[in-house]
C-alpha cells in the first residue's frame, strides 16, 4: 500500500521523530516555543539624560532561529486631548536597537549586555523616594524573528529629579503647595524647543494663603543638556464663575536653577497673581509670561489645545488610574503591554 501524501515514513522511532519535528515546525510558525526574552536592568532607577545599564537575556527557541534584531524603547502614559474630550494611551517615545541580525541555533541562549541613552526630556515619576501619583515608565524589549516581533518583556523604571529640577520641587514644598498628581500632555510648549512630543505636568493645591483666588498650579520642565525651562501655570479665579490661566515660563542653566530660591520666586508670582500683576522671572533667567492663549501658551493644549523624602510630599505615592490604549499614530501600543507596570499602581 503506498502511503498518503504528507505521511512520516521509516522506523515506528523515526516516524515518532519525524513527527515531533513537523509538530515544532508547526508551533514555530505559530509562535509557540519560540525564543523569550528577559530584560534585566542594573539599577531601575535614572535621571533624565543619563543611562540605563543592563542585558536582555534570550532564551533559546527548540529550533533555530534568525534573529533580525532586538530592540528596547521606553514607554510612558500619555493624556490626548481631542474635540470628543481627552482620551489616555500608552506611548513610546524612545527606541535603540541593542543587537542587529544573528542565528540563534536550537538550546542556545544568548545575553546581549546594553547601555540605552534616556532622552533629557522624560517625565519624572519618583520623587524623595515616593512614585508620583498618575505617572508610569517602562523599558519594553522587542525580538524581531521572520518578520514577527515578540513584545515579550515589560520592566517598571523609575525616573527622578535632576538637581536642578529637585531644587524647584523644593522650593515649591518650602512655599506651602501641595502635590496633587501628575500626567504627560500630547503637544509642545509654545515657545520652547522639544524633542519628544509631550510634555509633562505636576499639578500641586496652592497654599491655603490663596484659596478661592488660585484654583491649582501645574509645574513643566524642559531640560536638555545646557540648561533647564521652567513653566508655571497657575489656574486664576477671575470672577464668580470663570477663571483665566495665567502662565509664567523661564529658562536657566542647571547652576542657575539649583542656586534659585524657588519658594521666594513661586511665592512672589502667586502674591502679583492674586494682586493683578504679573511676576518677574528669576534673576539670570531668560522667560516671558501672559495670559490664557497670549505668551506663556502650550501648543495643542493652552492655544487650542537621590532618594530623601520631604515632609510635603508623604502623599505622592497613590495608585493612578490606568489610560486606555487608543489608535493614534506616531507610537501608541496596546493598553495590555503595560499592565505589568500599571498593575500595582491601579491597585493601590
Amino acid at each position: 500500500m503506498r502511503p498518503s501524501v504528507g505521511a512520516v515514513t521509516g522506523t515506528a522511532p523515526e516516524r515518532e521523530r519525524g513527527r515531533v519535528v513537523v509538530f515544532k515546525k508547526m508551533m514555530g510558525a505559530l509562535g509557540v516555543g519560540g525564543p523569550k526574552v528577559d530584560t534585566v536592568l542594573a539599577v531601575p532607577r535614572c535621571r533624565p539624560g543619563e543611562e540605563l545599564a543592563g542585558e536582555v537575556r534570550v532564551t533559546a527557541a527548540d529550533y533555530a532561529v534568525e534573529v533580525q534584531r532586538v530592540t528596547l524603547g521606553l514607554v510612558t502614559r500619555m493624556e490626548i486631548e481631542h474635540e470628543e474630550g481627552e482620551s489616555g494611551g500608552v506611548v513610546e517615545f524612545h527606541r535603540a536597537d541593542v543587537a542587529g541580525p544573528f542565528r540563534l541555533e536550537a538550546k542556545e541562549d544568548r545575553v546581549i549586555p546594553f547601555r540605552l541613552p534616556v532622552p533629557w526630556e522624560t517625565p519624572i515619576t519618583e520623587v524623595y523616594g515616593q512614585p508620583l501619583h498618575g505617572m508610569a515608565m517602562g523599558v519594553r524589549t522587542e525580538l524581531a524573528v521572520a518578520k514577527a516581533v515578540d513584545k515579550g518583556d515589560l520592566d517598571p523604571v523609575a525616573v527622578v529629579p535632576l538637581p536642578s529640577q529637585e531644587r524647584v520641587l523644593e522650593g515649591f514644598e518650602r512655599a506651602g503647595l501641595t502635590f496633587k498628581g501628575a500626567d504627560v500632555e500630547h503637544g509642545h510648549i509654545h515657545g520652547l524647543t522639544q524633542e519628544l512630543p509631550f510634555y509633562q505636568e505636576i499639578e500641586f493645591y496652592p497654599p491655603p494663603a490663596y484659596a478661592g483666588r488660585i484654583n491649582e498650579v501645574e509645574l513643566t520642565f524642559v531640560a536638555d543638556p545646557g540648561g533647564l525651562a521652567v513653566v508655571l501655570e497657575a489656574d486664576k479665579r477671575s470672577g464668580l464663575f470663570g477663571s483665566s490661566d495665567q502662565i509664567l515660563s523661564v529658562r536657566l542653566d542647571h547652576g542657575q536653577a539649583a542656586a534659585t530660591d524657588w519658594a521666594a520666586e513661586v511665592t512672589g508670582w502667586l502674591d502679583a497673581l492674586t494682586g493683578g500683576h504679573f511676576g518677574f522671572p528669576a534673576a539670570g533667567a531668560h522667560g516671558h509670561y501672559g495670559e490664557h492663549g497670549h505668551y506663556g501658551g502650550h501648543d495643542g493644549h493652552h492655544d487650542g489645545h537621590g532618594h530623601r523624602r520631604g515632609p510635603g510630599w508623604g502623599g505622592v505615592a497613590a495608585g493612578a488610574a490606568a489610560g486606555v490604549a487608543v489608535g493614534v499614530a506616531g507610537g501608541m501600543v496596546a493598553g495590555e503591554v503595560m499592565e505589568e507596570i500599571f498593575e500595582d499602581d491601579e491597585e493601590d
